[in-house]
């Protein structure tokens, strides 16, 4: 039997699914690059360029162990550029008795492979994508009988299904599941970030940054400096430093920003993992075995493993779960256009500034930077959802809508009404001053509220809490905001509702 096999750009592992019983003298591999997937959403021009060049060298090692690949490039004459195209382009020249793939990532893709199943005269078969750790039918039925659905218990469950962080009594390590507390400290004076590894250029890579210059030169971000793994190689080695001289002081500072400091102490691993490069259960293996000699602390290790065996998986179940009606969610009602400043960076508020330069010249930002930052403004001024959503699926080199959606939907807008989090992460200036360095080089105050100098996070905090009173007042974990905001007198409510509309009219106008 003659098998088509297509792997996507994000299923760049040897151990997909879709390569399971391959027959060596028979079967060919389709790898494409299209034009309809790196424009649907106008993608950072380093993300294109990052999984175009994995994509090549992953052809390239599929290639070496005798497997027959066929590549189709971006600048192929005879490109369709659309999957379903290149799928039938394909048939045509192979003849296959059958088309295998992996369940793909995101919703529209899964609609097409689904379709394929009449389009084309050849039997399709989907496969589960077993590199996560949780399929999408063991999360559905970790919700039945749940009326909420909370990461932590579901984390929990994660632990003790692959004894990750288990002491031999089946107690957690440490005896406590979450360290959370102890990962909230502030930098200290004259901190910085440690070194990354530098990789060295592959000829294959060259070769697409020249392409990708040429043919998306509108799209968003800079290429350079470009300094991402494209092989699993590089990607095992950025993994290995991170665990050997990044982890064990990536806990206490996890939630730290810092101006110039793109990367702090974060792995910096999410693109690879996301693509493919790099695999969940090694990666928690990795961190666990760190512990394990001791060299790493525990609150370290458990926050990292969090984020991938908690955070990463809860999110993809909410997305399958809930689509396709979850991304037209919008509990709170936010209607206002994204400003520009989320493109150019032109504004006088530091933070927003930092953040936009930082992911237009890394296509990266850490998450606290995604949700306290551009999420936490985007949710107070009431920014559409779809449009911020937009934004975070086209800027970041590790985004793809089944971990973007949930995170920008559910995490920063509270869209979703509390599906993905028990409450609003709303927060004013004051926690940003806090967390990070970036109000030192301001023009606003976090410590004032009202006037020329006002943080703009200020006022439009209190608007928010004003604005969504129905909705919000009855959620307890809000209880003590509203108990702050009740004993302001008329005028001063007045007075910060009327600096938050003013917030909002210079934004609009172009003049924050």
């Amino acid at each position: 039997m003659k098998t088509l096999r297509l792997i996507l750009g994000d299923q760049l592992s040897d151990s997909i699914s879709s390569l399971n019983d391959l027959d060596f003298g028979n079967d060919v591999v389709l790898l494409c690059e299209v034009l309809e997937e790196a424009t649907y959403a106008k993608h950072h021009k380093k993300k294109i360029a990052f999984l175009f060049a994995a994509m090549r060298h992953f052809a390239e090692r599929l290639s070496a162990r005798g497997i027959t690949v066929r590549y189709v490039r971006i600048d192929d004459a005879e490109n369709t550029n659309s999957f379903g195209g290149e799928m039938a382009r394909a048939i045509a020249d192979t003849g296959p008795d059958r088309l295998v793939v992996t369940e793909p990532g995101e919703y529209r893709v899964r609609q097409m492979f689904e379709q394929w199943q009449r389009t084309f005269d050849t039997p399709v078969e989907i496969r589960r994508d077993d590199r996560f750790l949780c399929s999408i039918d063991e999360f559905k039925n970790w919700t039945q009988g749940r009326t909420e659905y909370r990461m932590e218990y579901f984390y929990r469950e994660m632990r003790k299904r692959y004894s990750i962080l288990m002491d031999p009594d089946g107690k957690p390590s440490g005896g406590k599941w979450n360290y959370d507390r102890q990962n909230r400290k502030s930098l200290k004076p004259g901190m910085a970030g440690l070194l990354r590894p530098i990789h060295k250029r592959t000829k294959v890579l060259e070769t697409v940054l020249l392409v990708v210059e040429e043919l998306f030169v509108n799209h968003f971000g800079a290429l350079e400096p470009f300094n991402l793994a494209v092989t699993r190689e590089q990607a095992l080695v950025d993994l290995e430093y991170f665990v050997d001289v990044i982890l064990p002081v990536f806990g206490d500072f996890q939630d730290a920003m810092a101006t110039g400091e793109p990367f702090l102490y974060h792995s910096v691993i999410s693109p690879y993992l996301n693509c493919g490069l790099l695999l969940p259960a090694e990666v928690c293996s990795q961190a666990e075995s760190a512990y394990r000699a001791g060299k790493a602390r525990l609150n370290c290790v458990e926050g990292f493993i969090r984020q991938v065996l908690g955070w990463r998986e809860f999110v993809r179940g909410i997305y399958w779960l809930h689509m396709p009606g979850y991304a037209q969610l919008n509990e709170l009602n936010a209607e206002r256009p994204l400003p520009s400043f989320f493109w150019d960076g032109n504004t006088q508020m530091h933070c927003i500034s930092e953040v936009v330069s930082q992911t237009r010249k890394h296509a990266y930002s850490h998450h606290i930077q995604r949700l306290m930052v551009t999420g936490n403004f985007a949710l107070l001024a009431g920014i559409h959802p779809s449009e911020v959503a937009e934004w975070y699926l086209a800027v970041y080199a590790d985004a793809y809508e089944w971990v973007e959606l949930p995170n920008t939907l559910g995490m920063a807008l509270y869209a979703d009404g509390g599906i993905m989090a028990s409450k609003p992460y709303a927060a004013s200036g004051r926690y940003i001053n806090k967390m990070s360095n970036f109000c030192d080089r301001c023009k606003f105050d976090p410590d004032i509220t009202t006037g020329e100098r006002a943080c703009p996070f200020n006022a439009l905090y209190w608007d928010f809490l004003a604005r969504n009173e129905n909705q919000l007042r009855s959620n307890q974990r809000l209880s003590f905001a509203f108990a702050a905001w009740d004993k302001f007198d008329a005028s001063r409510q007045s007075a910060l509702r009327n600096q938050a509309n003013l917030t909002l009219r210079q934004m609009d106008n172009g003049e924050l």
